[in-house]
This record gives structure tokens, sequence and C-alpha cells, in this order.
């Protein structure tokens, strides 16, 4: 038959017990009588670990635990962890979930598993940003204009730097009014090679980005000719301005089918992450400010922000694995 727990037995008489702490033998009340003594209740270890079905070595384990006033080596690391962490996640201005952050960590000699840094956040409440899925739009069209033919057919990465390089413009506001972005990207290492922002998009601003694109490939020694320049079917990417600046550069041109974002991807997906990473969390109350803050993002995009589809390195970093090169800007 199960025996249920109870106090343990004394083995003294009840008239032997000392008294309890605090009270003296023989205390009476205001009556004169004299007041019955509290016992204190005690129960075995071993009887409440054997009713538990615990082991007794796990229970002073725990009480050592909650009574030592030095944190254990696993607490410590872990407390470091959250800091290191805590610090990651501040620089990348609150962007970095816990693959990069996984990513960064080992970099600065950490010997740690994806699943610890995504408990740890999860247990301080903070995490990444993920850009959201891009919606389809309709891309207006010059009518008179001529299509050159999607060179690329959405082998985006082409394996090599300057195989094909892809843009787009996307609006952007700020106090002053309206503003228009346009940035040239490598499809290999996802870098942003060029890039103009204007009050208003047309052909010209586009070629300024294709200018200041092909000059940061040869100020580092590339020979770009040949090099796919993919873009979607706007007006300002079919016109004579645009052609004219990639025929000077001997850039080959390239489009995706019309109102189809899917053939240019990369570009759509470069807008999400800057628009959900940063545009979207601040407001900029003048055009000045608005350009500064473009030109910081991006050169903390090319310079620090790891990306996935670049072996979990920044975009600059990793073309230098590939050219060995170490002035890229």
């Amino acid at each position: 038959m199960a025996k249920y727990a109870c106090p343990e037995q004394d083995s003294q008489p009840e008239h032997e017990q000392p008294a309890p702490t605090g009270q003296e033998p023989g205390t009476h009340d205001e009556t004169g009588v004299q007041a019955a003594q509290p016992r204190p209740q005690r129960f075995s270890v071993l009887r409440m670990a054997r009713l538990l079905k615990v082991s007794t070595s796990g229970f002073y384990a725990w009480r050592n635990r909650r009574t030592a006033s030095e944190p254990t080596e696993r607490q410590q690391r872990r407390t470091d962890l959250t800091v290191k962490i805590l610090d990651i996640h501040a620089e990348s201005d609150g962007t970095y979930g816990s693959p990069r952050i996984t990513d960064e960590l080992r970099e600065r000699g950490e010997v740690v598993n994806p699943k610890t840094v995504a408990s740890i956040m999860a247990e301080i409440g903070i995490e990444g940003i993920s850009p959201r899925t891009f919606k389809v739009r309709t891309t207006v069209q010059d009518p008179d204009a001529s299509f050159p033919p999607d060179l690329v057919l959405r082998q985006f990465d082409q394996g090599r730097l300057n195989a094909a390089w892809f843009t787009d413009i996307t609006y952007l506001t700020c106090g002053d009014g309206d503003m228009f972005l346009c940035a040239i990207r490598d499809g290999h290492s996802r870098r942003v090679l060029g890039y103009a922002i204007d009050d208003h998009f047309d052909a010209p601003m586009v070629a300024r980005a294709i200018d200041a694109a092909v000059a940061t490939r040869t100020a580092e020694g590339h020979d770009v000719a040949k090099t796919i320049l993919h873009s979607d079917r706007g007006g300002e990417f079919t016109g004579a301005v645009t052609a004219a600046a990639c025929g000077r550069h001997d850039l080959r041109r390239s489009m995706g089918e019309t109102g189809i974002c899917w053939d240019n991807a990369p570009s759509e997906s470069f807008w999400s992450t800057f628009k959900h990473e940063y545009y979207y969390r601040r407001t900029f109350a003048t055009k000045a400010e608005l350009i500064a803050g473009v030109d910081t993002w991006i050169r903390w995009f090319n310079h620090e922000r790891r990306h996935s589809g670049a072996g979990g390195l920044s975009p600059i970093r990793f073309e230098r694995t590939l050219t060995g090169t170490a002035n890229a800007a």
C-alpha cells in the first residue's frame, strides 16, 4: 500500500522538544494559561523525491542554484551572448534576424548555434525585419519605343561579376515633395554600383546612374563591355538617352515582359529591402536630408549588410573574396 507523505515523526517526546525560535518555553497567554507551542512541519527529502519521482541529487542541485550568489558558467555565457546579440542588432539598426546575427557572432570568434541565438532573441524580445512580398505593378510604356529582348530570362545570378546588372526606379517622398531613386546593382555580388536621385524621373536620370556604375567598375580595373543592363519596359529605359548611354559604354540592353515584376525580381527585392529596413522607419523633412539618408544607407548596404545570396557577406566583402582587391569603395 502506498505510503502518504506526512510530517516526519520526531525522535524526541513532545515534552522534550525545543521551543520554536523566538518563543521562550512556558510562555503564557494573557489569561495566564500556558500557550500551545506550534511545531514546524518537516518532510523527508527522500520521501518527497520518491513520491514526486525525482532524484534527490536533482533537488539539491536546484536548491544550490537558487541560493548561489555567483552565476553558473552557462548563465554567464548566456548573459555574455545576450549583450553581444543586442550590440549587433543595434549596429544593424534593428534589421538583423538570428541568421545574420549568428554569422556576425561567428566572424567575431564565437562558437554558437543559430537556435541559441534565436532563443535568446525571443527571450529578450527582439527580432529582425523581413521584407514583405512585393506587389505586381504596371509599368507605363512609351508606345513609340522599341524594346530589346530579354537576355536574362530570370537567370539573375550568372556566376560572375559584370555579367548582368539590374536597374529600376522607385518613388520616395519627403517634406519638400516627391523624389525618385534609380539604382544599378550587380547580379552576382548584389552590390549597388551606381545610383541617381532627383525630384522627377526620366531617361537622363537613368543615364547618370549608368555613368556612375561604369565609373565605379572602371576605377577598380573592370572591363564592362558587353555587360547586360536589364530593366523593365518603362519609358525612361526605352528612350534614346538611355540607349545612347548604354552605347557609349558598350552595354547590352535587356528587358523583361510588360508589367511582369518577376522578370526584374532583383530590383524589386532591393526596393523592398531598402524601404522596409530603412525608408519606412523614418521621416525626412527636406530633399537634402533624404538624399543624405539614401547615400548613407547604400554605403552601409554595400559595406556592412550581410546578404544570404553572397555567402552571408556584404556585397563588397564578397567581391573581395572573388577578386582579391582591397580598394572597393
